[in-house]
């Protein structure tokens, strides 16, 4: 498994991503403000790569829940195709981040607290208030459904900027 959390600044690289590997971009930042990455679909068609962008703002009081079950299939959809997957927001710590801890979540059953020490253990990041709170929310929720009990083939590789 080859994910790769990163800032504005390389998802905007279309030839730098392309000497990453990098076949699948999920952009949580999508928009046009100061605040966000302008980047699109339209961009990666031509280099061959899989775009999925979300308008997220990284703000206490936005909902990235919504996003968790498509994001997760995207990222698994890159990384079953034997690709590399970029996650990318403004600065890289955010957005990004609650989105790789939902994946990890979600289809690889660790808890948030596993997942948060996985992704920490390569990369520092800092999902803001609200975002945790989501993220604990997921967790009570796949507790509660036994969702933790029946973990899949352990996680074997990542790559250092994970």
């Amino acid at each position: 498994m080859i994910i790769i959390v990163r800032a504005m600044s390389i998802a905007k690289n279309r030839t730098g991503l392309k000497k990453l590997g990098v076949t699948h971009l999920l952009n949580a930042a999508q928009g046009k403000t100061n605040f966000h990455v302008n980047i699109n679909f339209e961009m990666f068609k031509r280099v061959d790569i899989s775009y999925y962008g979300i308008e997220a703002m990284d703000q206490m009081n936005f909902q990235l829940t919504p996003f968790f079950d498509k994001s997760a299939e995207f990222i698994q959809k890159g990384i079953d195709s034997g690709g590399k997957v970029m996650v990318n927001c403004k600065v890289g710590g955010s957005r990004s981040a609650t989105l790789v801890l939902a994946y990890l979540m979600i289809k690889h059953h660790l808890t948030i607290q596993d997942a948060t020490r996985l992704v920490r253990s390569k990369r520092e990041i800092c999902p803001n208030d609200g975002f945790l709170q989501q993220l604990c929310d997921l967790n009570e929720k796949m507790n509660k459904t036994g969702h933790f009990d029946h973990k899949p083939e352990e996680i074997s590789k990542t790559e250092e900027n994970v």
